[in-house]
């Protein structure tokens, strides 16, 4: 089982060959190749590889699947005793990336 810690945008995920993962927006087009190379462990068959903080030797390709917006998460401020209130929604705007291949160079 080959799989792979990678950091992106400010958050680390647990990626594996063939699985997609929805991250946050990146500006690319549909269908268009990403490489993401901040990656701070690596799995190969049961051979550890921990970066300093990242390893350099390994990319892993992804493909832009689509784009869409997350669920809606409610923001509700109350300010006791003033009769303030304010209430918002909040969707996040995010990518589906389809990790196709962990590779060493």
């Amino acid at each position: 089982m080959k799989y792979a810690i990678v950091e992106i945008s400010g958050r680390q995920f647990w990626v594996e060959t063939g699985k997609y993962y929805d991250l946050n927006r990146i500006p690319t087009k549909l269908g268009q190749e990403i490489i993401l190379n901040r990656v701070l462990l690596l799995n190969n068959e049961g051979e550890l590889l921990v970066g300093k903080p990242y390893l350099d030797q390994v990319k892993i390709k992804g493909k832009v699947l689509e784009h869409l917006r997350g669920r809606k998460t409610i923001v509700y401020k109350m300010r006791p005793k003033k009769k303030t209130r304010k209430k918002q929604g909040h969707r996040q705007e995010l990518t589906r990336v389809l990790i196709e291949d962990i590779s060493i160079v």
